[in-house]
């Protein structure tokens, strides 16, 4: 089977070398799924997600993005992913459009992908009358919305979101929702964390769950009730792992 996302015996360490936050973590994902990677706070998902986007070196282990090493090819494994961070801090003085077009020169995207990519979703999550204002008067949700489009504008292979729906509006967030089973459907991937559960329960094509640095559990919403021989819901079977 091809895997666009891959990371082998991915292990980190915080406080020199007292506290592991990643422990020897093995992971797959094939192209067109929706990755749900779950897990209580403190479980090492912003971590994993740090090193999978080349902002944190791990301690050990690899990373690959579309059969590009990371560690060894950062900036061409780089071009590969669209990424969200779980902060929505960007720089305050530009405005919405300026950035946009700071992301997009960053990526080399020629002006008429510009044109077809931007206005879509600056329509979709309704910022087209805020593009032009600077970032610093935007709310938190706003800012999330921006994010969510500069991490398109250059049509990744993989779109790495970090708690993604935190600070959107009703509405926003359905359409993000709608995005990313679009985005899958047309062969990408999309990898994200999240805290809510029935989002991920309806949404995620397979599941990984995390504890304590360590991957407990990857497979289906289907793989996960036959393992603990229980029709319950994402949230009851979650629960019962992670405290066990």
């Amino acid at each position: 089977m091809v895997y666009i996302i891959r990371l082998k015996n991915i292990s980190k360490t915080y406080g020199e070398g007292k506290v592991l936050a990643v422990d020897n973590l093995n992971l797959t994902v094939p192209p067109g799924e929706i990755f749900g990677f779950l897990g209580p706070n403190g479980a090492g998902k912003t971590t994993t997600i740090k090193i999978m986007t080349g902002i944190l070196a791990p301690d050990t282990g690899e990373v690959e993005l579309s059969g590009i090493d990371l560690l060894k090819e950062p900036l061409k494994a780089k071009r590969k992913f669209g990424y969200v961070p779980d902060t929505s801090e960007i720089f305050p003085r530009l405005s919405g459009l300026e950035f946009l077009n700071f992301v997009a020169d960053v990526y080399e995207v020629p002006a008429k992908l510009r044109e077809e990519r931007i206005p879509p979703l600056l329509k979709l999550f309704s910022l087209e009358g805020a593009i032009n204002d600077r970032i610093g008067s935007y709310s938190h949700g706003m800012k999330q919305k921006l994010l969510v489009i500069a991490s398109l504008v250059h049509d990744p292979d993989i779109w790495i979101l970090d708690e993604p729906m935190i600070g959107l509006d009703p509405e926003s967030s359905f359409n993000l929702k709608k995005l990313m089973q679009d985005y899958a459907a047309r062969g990408k991937t999309v990898f994200f964390s999240t805290h809510i559960l029935e989002v991920a329960e309806r949404l995620c094509t397979t599941l990984g769950i995390i504890k304590k640095g360590k991957l407990i559990f990857t497979g289906t919403m289907e793989d996960l009730k036959t393992q603990k021989q229980e029709d319950k819901s994402l949230e009851e079977l979650f629960l019962e792992l992670v405290r066990s």
